[in-house]
C-alpha cells in the first residue's frame, strides 16, 4: 500500500489537516476491494480526487474510468447516457447508443452529484447495486454489467430522504463506506499552503512573477470563511496574479478579492434536528396566540368601559361579539395560517348599564406568565374536546406530541 505522502505528491493533493489526511486513508484502504464509496462534503473541496484515487489503486486500474455530472444531465435523457438506448427508443434516437455502464465493464463510474438523480433512475441504479443488471431506454433484454460505483453529493442526504427526493435504500448501497471531506475553513493551516501552490501554478502559466502575501495578508486570507471552498481560492489566486501589477500583496488590496470582506465572520453551520426545529415553532406560533389573545381581551375591557360611559349598550353587544370571534378564531389557527371554522360561543349582551354577563370575569390583576397561560389555554381545549388529545393539539395549533410532552410537564 503506498504511503500518503506519496499519494498527496502522485494526485497534487495540498494539506496537513487531519480530518483530509482520514480521509484519505480511507480511500487508501478500500482501493483494493469493489465497495461501494460515497464521498461527501461542500461544493469545492475537492471531492473529485477520492475516486481518482481508489480507481487508480484498485485492481481496476487499467480499465476505463468514467465520471458522470448527474446533475448537469437533463433528466430525460439520464437514462440513456447512463444506461444506453436502443434504435428507436424515442425520438431523436437513429441508431443504438451503449451506456456508461456498459462501456466502463471492468472499471470505475463515478457519480457526482448523485442526489440530483431522478428517482426513477435511482431505481435503476439500484437494481445496478444489488445484482449487476441493467436494461437499455427501449429494450426488454437484461444485461449485467461488473462496475464499481463511487458516488458524491454536497447535498445532506438524510434531509434529502426525508423529504421523499432520494431513495433510502439506494442512499444504504452507495454509502457503505462513506468518506466525508471537511470544508477549506476548517483547514485553517493548509490555506496559505494551496494559496502558494496556486499561486505558483498560474505564474507558471501566464509567464509572470509569482504574487506573495504580506504577513498581515496571510492572516487575514487564513481568517475567511471561504464559502466557495478551494475552488474559490483558485479563483483568488488566479484573478491576483493576472490583475496585479504589484507581486506583493498587501492586507488592504487582498481585501478586494475577498467578496463581502467577511473573513473574520463565523460561517453558519446549521445541522439542527428537525425536532428542535418543529418545537421552536410550535413554541413560537403558542407565544403568539397568547399575546394576541392578551391584546383582544385588553381591547375587550377598554371597550366596556368606553361604552358604560357612553351609554351605548347596541354597540357594546356588537363589538363584544366581534372581539369574542376573533380570539376563538385565533385560538384556533394552524401552523400554516389556515382558520377553522368554530362555533363561537353565545355572547351574553347587557340588558342595562347595571347588568353584565360575561362568558368569564376579566381580573385586573390576572396573571402575566406564559406558562399560566399556557396553561389554561390547554386545560380548556382538553376539556372542550373531552380529553381528546389529537383534537386539542389541532384546536392549539401544535402537534399531538408537543401537547403530550406539555401535559407531562404541567403534571395535568
Amino acid at each position: 500500500m503506498e504511503n500518503l505522502q506519496v499519494i498527496k505528491q502522485r494526485f497534487g493533493i495540498i494539506g496537513n489537516d487531519v480530518h483530509l489526511n482520514r480521509a484519505l486513508e480511507k480511500a487508501i484502504r478500500v482501493a483494493p476491494t469493489d465497495i461501494s464509496v460515497l464521498v461527501t462534503g461542500e461544493s469545492g473541496v475537492g471531492k473529485e480526487n477520492i475516486p481518482k484515487i481508489i480507481h487508480q489503486l484498485s485492481h481496476r486500474k487499467h480499465a476505463k474510468y468514467i465520471a458522470v455530472n448527474c446533475g448537469a444531465i437533463p433528466e430525460g435523457t439520464i437514462d440513456s447516457e447512463l444506461f444506453g438506448h436502443e434504435k428507436g427508443a424515442f425520438t431523436g434516437a437513429i441508431s443504438a447508443r451503449k451506456g456508461y455502464f456498459e462501456v466502463a465493464d471492468g472499471g470505475t463510474i463515478f457519480l457526482d452529484e448523485v442526489g440530483e438523480l431522478p428517482l426513477t433512475t435511482q431505481v435503476r441504479l439500484l437494481r445496478v447495486l444489488e445484482n449487476g443488471e441493467y436494461i437499455k431506454v427501449g429494450s426488454s433484454q437484461v444485461q449485467k454489467t461488473n462496475v464499481r460505483i463511487v458516488a458524491a453529493t454536497n447535498l445532506q442526504m438524510e434531509k434529502a430522504i426525508q423529504k421523499g427526493k432520494f431513495r433510502e435504500d439506494l442512499f444504504y448501497r452507495l454509502s457503505t463506506i462513506e468518506i466525508s471531506l471537511p470544508p477549506l475553513r476548517e483547514r485553517k493551516e493548509d490555506i496559505h499552503l494551496l494559496f502558494r501552490k496556486f499561486a505558483a501554478d498560474f505564474a507558471q502559466k501566464y509567464s509572470m512573477p509569482t504574487i506573495r502575501l504580506e504577513e498581515n495578508g496571510i492572516k487575514l486570507l487564513s481568517r475567511y470563511n471561504f464559502p466557495g471552498n478551494i475552488r474559490q481560492l483558485r479563483n483568488i489566486a488566479e484573478q491576483i496574479s493576472v490583475v496585479e501589477e504589484n507581486r506583493i500583496i498587501s492586507p488592504e488590496k487582498l481585501m478586494q478579492y475577498l467578496p463581502n470582506n467577511r473573513g473574520n465572520l463565523p460561517a453558519l453551520i446549521g445541522n439542527q434536528s428537525s425536532s428542535n426545529s418543529d418545537f421552536a415553532n410550535e413554541r413560537d406560533i403558542m407565544y403568539k396566540i397568547l399575546f394576541d389573545m392578551r391584546s383582544d381581551i385588553n381591547d375587550l375591557k377598554k371597550l366596556t368601559l368606553d361604552i358604560m360611559k357612553t351609554g351605548n349598550i347596541d354597540e357594546l353587544n356588537e363589538k363584544n361579539h366581534q372581539l369574542i370571534e376573533k380570539i376563538y378564531q385565533e385560538q384556533n389557527t394552524s401552523e400554516t395560517g389556515n382558520v377553522e371554522v368554530v362555533q363561537i360561543p353565545e355572547v351574553a349582551t347587557i340588558e342595562n348599564q347595571n347588568t353584565y354577563d360575561f362568558v368569564e370575569t376579566i381580573e385586573e390583576n390576572e396573571s402575566l406568565s406564559l406558562q399560566d397561560k399556557e396553561v389554561e389555554m390547554i386545560k380548556k381545549s382538553l376539556e372542550k374536546n373531552n380529553n381528546k388529545r389529537k383534537l386539542a393539539a389541532k384546536e392549539l395549533g401544535i402537534s399531538e406530541r408537543t401537547l403530550y410532552r406539555k401535559i407531562k410537564q404541567y403534571d395535568l
